[in-house]
């Protein structure tokens, strides 16, 4: 079985094709991108099926980062994803950036809890996970203040995630680290995609808050004639 996955949530425009049986990633293509997701993404997914000697027609599975991340770049992956999965016939499962950031660090500091947290406007979006990898809350919002409570409360964390910086520096006390990044590698969205039961049901983005950008309720145009 071939695993395609594609992640879209944050800065990067990565895809990945992973062999669960080898457990081998066979191609990957990732670029760091603040803004353009929608026009580079296939291009991505195309040449690391390229670089990976496969094609479309190999593809048995897909799997796609659901966020939270950039509510952008969160629909133009879940929207491959889904797009794809229905030309091919295939299943797309969706998978959290922070289950991601916490296989990609529980990877690195094995038999420790850990906790992802990454910033979701002036908020954090975070989740918790035992020491065998098993998600025990979130993912939620909260603040930072909130964020570094809970850590405080569990036992010795590793964090992870683009606030795990802040959340130490609240909790006043030395941490150790996993990634630092408001994505995880793109082999864990593969690897955790291909061991997700794929249900039938497409992938939906995770939004935990609402969009900055607001539709104006005070600027109207006038209609024809009026």
């Amino acid at each position: 079985m071939t695993i395609l996955a594609i992640d879209t949530a944050a800065a990067l425009c990565a895809a990945c094709v992973f062999d669960p049986k080898t457990r081998q990633v066979l191609g990957r293509v990732s670029l760091d991108l603040e803004k353009g997701h929608a026009e580079h993404v296939m291009a991505v997914i195309e040449r690391a099926l390229s670089e990976a000697g496969r094609t479309y027609s190999d593809v048995a599975r897909i799997g796609v980062s659901v966020g939270p991340g950039s509510f952008t770049g969160v629909r133009v992956g879940v929207a491959a994803a889904r797009g794809l999965a229905l030309a091919l016939k295939v299943p797309a499962v969706g998978v959290t950036t922070l289950e991601a950031l916490a296989a990609e660090t529980a990877e690195a500091w094995p038999g420790r809890p850990v906790l992802t947290a990454i910033k979701a406007g002036m908020q954090v979006a975070l989740a918790a996970y035992d020491r065998n990898g098993v998600e025990i809350e979130g993912p939620r919002l909260a603040s930072l203040e909130e964020a570094a409570e809970q850590a405080t409360r569990a036992e010795n964390p590793v964090l992870a995630g683009d606030m795990a910086g802040r959340i130490a520096q609240a909790m006043a006390r030395d941490c150790d680290f996993g990634p630092l990044r408001g994505t995880a590698d793109i082999l864990y969205f593969a690897r955790i995609a291909a061991q997700k039961e794929a249900d039938g049901a497409m992938p939906k983005p995770l939004y935990l808050r609402p969009p900055d950008a607001k539709p104006s309720t005070t600027f109207a145009v006038p209609l024809k004639g009026q």
